[in-house]
């Protein structure tokens, strides 16, 4: 089962990064979101692929016609958050009125329930799991927020493993599809998504999906626009991670989605017993 999704922001809603963080500083950037979804629309057009677009709801604000063309075209729709802020810095007041922020404007510009989400940089945590049971609280019934290994924004690294399962949480269920991940000398590698599927080459990317049963991708507009201006203030190993390989990733994901069969999140579920998935008591 390969899931082929996208997470709708802009170039410049990069996390944990100072001049990139907030409202205030999105001002500051120039808008590239209308050229960047028109290639991933082209692309989809073109591969008679379907896909679940997660979309930030500052975005579906400022550019509602995004959206309605979104849905126009069949495409599943899910929230990416309201603001687009680490999970794991908000308390829980924050996180249920960022999510019903989303909800309410998706909603309103698509006529329909919005049921699944995916946190901004996967900041669900050991450390802030409660937002599984805020999710289930306000209606979504299907998280992508799950990084099954270490990272810089935490990740989870304990109970949930690189496959769909069911989250339970002081009575409350969730249907969760993680990122998937492989082994490399015991150290987990994630290539289906962003900046990892950039800088892996195809080959490899190839060869791990033929063995994979499982695969949930995660794709950006930005990831697909090689002449986005470079943000000054990154690090150098982030400025090195957010613009390797931006030339050559369309032509990999159209490569790699020719060669191997993908869905969208309503499809996958479709597919799953839920009754023999692993359950996982939070």
């Amino acid at each position: 089962m390969n899931i082929l999704t996208f997470d709708i922001e802009e170039w410049f809603h990069i996390l944990d990064n100072y001049s990139t963080k907030t409202v205030d500083k999105w001002i500051n950037y120039e808008s590239r979101i209308y050229p960047n979804m028109d290639k991933i629309f082209t692309f989809l057009e073109e591969s008679n692929q379907k896909a679940t677009f997660f979309v930030v709801g500052w975005i579906a604000e400022k550019y509602p016609d995004i959206v309605k063309r979104i849905d126009a075209l069949g495409y599943e729709v899910g929230s990416h958050s309201h603001f687009h802020q680490l999970m794991y810095e908000q308390s829980r007041k924050e996180v249920e009125e960022d999510l019903n922020k989303s909800i309410d404007i998706l909603e309103s510009l698509t006529g329909k329930k919005i049921t699944s989400f995916r946190a901004p940089g996967f900041s669900i945590t050991e450390a802030n799991k409660m937002v599984f049971e805020v999710l289930a609280m306000n209606g979504i019934t299907h998280d992508c927020s799950v990084f099954p290994a270490k990272r810089a924004h935490g990740g989870f690294t304990s109970g949930i493993k690189s496959e769909p399962s069911m989250i339970e949480i002081n009575g409350y269920r969730i249907k969760e599809f993680p990122i998937n991940t492989v082994s490399i000398y015991g150290y987990k590698w994630i290539f289906s998504g962003g900046g990892y599927f950039r800088l892996t080459p195809l080959a490899l990317i190839k060869q791990w999906s033929k063995s994979s049963d499982y695969i949930m991708t995660y794709f950006h507009p930005r990831d697909f626009d090689p002449n986005q201006p470079i943000i000054e203030d990154l690090s150098r190993f982030r400025k090195f991670k957010s613009y390797v390989g931006l030339t050559s990733c369309m032509s990999k994901l159209k490569e790699w989605t020719a060669d191997f069969d993908f869905v969208d999140l309503a499809s996958a579920d479709k597919q799953i017993d839920w009754q023999k998935v692993p359950i996982v008591k939070l």
